[in-house]
């Protein structure tokens, strides 16, 4: 059994590391960018806040070593995503960030800590600690849904970590196992409703993914019939721009309309209108010489000899 306990404990402390180290990521477009966008802060402060007071809680329960440890660097992993949202986040919400990192990571923080090593004894500290970890790890587990708002109203999953809503899945699960074989119920109950939570997050993703990827195959199928059905050719290389400015891709769809312009059926000449325009270029006083006179009374006369043709 110790054995077991040992090996589920290792198994739990690699993915909460993941878990801790999956926001990567995210802020080294963040740090690329300049900004942290639509990105939230909350999951960030309040993992902070609950895995300072889980390393608290391990530091007091006996044999609870490896719980402070795995939480003590999920506080310092914490630490630095937090300032740097304060480095990049928008002007307008620096401020309120700021606030709520000086509340809820300092100001609570430094309450409890303070509460329970001056008013409280030996199993009631270890029972008010474990209760509130317990609460705070619920939360923990919940804050990405935050995104979940996001997500439904842009239809996009671009700021919702599929990385970390995955790994802290698989975290609750090992957890959860770990606290049923040392029988500590304040570790439990937490994870087996991060469980859930994480499964629930993890099919909004899928969900959203799919139907951002079939929108996006739909719209490039659409593009590619526009494009046949007005003649465009696909290229490797840009097309090149003549010296008039015309880009070639447009020259050879305007070729194309004149071809087809061409081709189709003319329209029939009246009879009488055109001899009376023959007549008149013929009669004009212009400047035209014996040839040019000829040729047209030459064509006064075709044309007044002319006869349908009956059919048989």
């Amino acid at each position: 059994m110790t054995t077991l306990i040992f090996a589920v404990g290792i198994i739990g402390t690699v993915l909460s590391l993941l878990v801790f180290a999956s926001p990567i990521t995210t802020f080294r477009e963040v740090v690329k960018k300049k900004s942290t966008e639509n990105y939230k802060v909350a999951p960030y402060i309040a993992t902070f806040l609950c895995t300072s007071l889980w390393s608290f809680y391990g530091g007091l329960k006996p044999g609870g070593f490896l719980v402070a440890a795995v939480n003590g660097a999920g506080a310092l992993f914490h630490c630095v995503y937090i300032l740097l949202f304060l480095l990049y986040s928008p002007q307008h919400t620096k401020v309120k960030t700021a606030q709520y990192v000086g509340v809820v990571d300092v100001g609570f923080l430094a309450a409890v800590i303070s509460v329970t090593v001056l008013g409280l004894d030996g199993t009631i500290q270890l029972t008010v600690l474990g209760m509130l970890c317990s609460g705070l790890t619920v939360v923990m587990y919940a804050s990405p849904l935050l995104a979940l708002k996001t997500v439904i109203k842009t239809k996009s999953v671009e700021y919702m970590p599929f990385l970390l809503s995955l790994f802290m899945f698989l975290n609750a699960g090992a957890w959860a196992l770990y606290s049923l074989l040392v029988r500590d119920f304040y570790i439990g109950i937490p994870n087996f409703v991060g469980l859930i939570l994480g499964l629930a997050q993890i099919t909004v993703y899928l969900r959203y993914k799919e139907k951002v990827r079939a929108a996006s195959e739909k719209g490039n199928m659409v593009s590619a019939m526009e494009m046949g059905a007005y003649g465009y050719e696909c290229e490797e290389k840009p097309s090149k721009t003549n010296t008039n400015g015309y880009d070639g891709g447009a020259i050879k769809v305007a070729e194309k309309t004149l071809k087809k312009a061409n081709s189709l059926p003319k329209p029939t000449l009246n009879r009488e209108q055109t001899i009376e325009r023959v007549l008149q270029k013929a009669l004009s006083f212009g400047e035209y010489n014996d040839d040019h006179h000829h040729d047209d009374v030459y064509s006064i006369i075709q044309l007044i000899n002319f006869r349908p043709r009956t059919v048989a």
